[in-house]
């Protein structure tokens, strides 16, 4: 009668346990956001790899034609702006659709239940979508290269600055994932945000070439520094101050990634 009692009894929820890592949960949930992409990888390498080949055709040979920006050949100045456009947009897609889609199968409160904590879930999606905006940059940098000569004035910037962008837009993708109900929520935040900072950011031009309001928005916004700070890395010349691009990108990495914990943390639209 008393192991009966015992068996009977009803034990309230246990708290996680975040002391540990869940070595093992975060692999698994990282190499399955590692194999999405892959799983269709016409549609997430090789099309972004198209597009920026287009680009390098319209604005190099139908527009930039052979002049030169600041003594630099037309096309080594607008290739690194395209790598970090497939970098910024790819590393979006990657988890934004990642985390839109499991709600649309009722997946959601399976990231919430043990043994994944929001940290491990942050690491997990925040690796997988860095993950492939950096492939895709790689891939479009080879695709690139024999089209514009590229040479490597400052290694520790084409790092820092592509993966800082990688993991910053990882972080949006999250954050906007978490927050849209509908497909028509992440295309607002494509069209009306995503696209035009990426447009203003100075990826085919100098900013100082822009009318105002242009010109000022252009000093505000992220991305302007991202890319000059990466064109930097490659042609050793950066119109905005590399201080100010590098101190915003280490911040909005800990702002962002600070964000996307505590919407794990609180189970932000995950929990119903």
């Amino acid at each position: 009668m008393k192991d009966m009692a015992l068996s009977d009894t009803v034990l309230p929820p246990q708290p996680r346990d975040y002391h540990g890592v869940n070595w093992e949960g975060l692999k698994t949930l990282y190499v399955r956001e590692v194999r999405r992409f892959f799983k269709v990888g016409l549609q997430t390498l090789a099309a972004p790899v198209v597009t920026a080949l287009l680009y390098m055709l319209v604005f190099v040979v139908a527009v930039g034609g052979g002049r030169g920006v600041n003594g630099v050949a037309y096309g080594a100045f607008v290739a690194p702006g395209l790598i970090m456009m497939q970098i910024l947009n790819n590393a979006f897609a990657n988890s934004s659709s990642s985390l839109l889609q499991a709600k649309f199968n009722g997946m959601m409160g399976d990231f919430i239940t043990p043994p994944l904590s929001p940290l491990e879930l942050l690491i997990g999606f925040g690796a997988g979508a860095a993950t492939r905006g950096l492939f895709v940059g790689v891939v479009s940098l080879a695709a690139i290269l024999p089209f514009a000569r590229l040479p490597v004035a400052a290694p520790w910037a084409v790092i820092y600055f592509g993966l800082g962008a990688a993991l910053i837009m990882a972080f949006i993708g999250i954050m906007a994932g978490l927050w849209a109900e509908k497909f028509d929520h992440m295309a607002a935040v494509t069209n009306f945000v995503i696209m035009p900072m990426t447009f203003l950011s100075g990826t085919f031009y100098l900013i100082e070439k822009l009318p105002e309001p242009f010109r000022s928005f252009s000093k505000f916004n992220p991305f302007f520094y991202l890319i000059d700070g990466f064109r930097y890395g490659f042609i050793g010349q950066a119109e905005g101050s590399l201080a100010v691009g590098a101190g915003m990108t280490g911040a909005l990495v800990l702002i962002f990634g600070w964000v996307c914990f505590w919407m794990f943390e609180s189970g932000y639209k995950i929990k119903t």
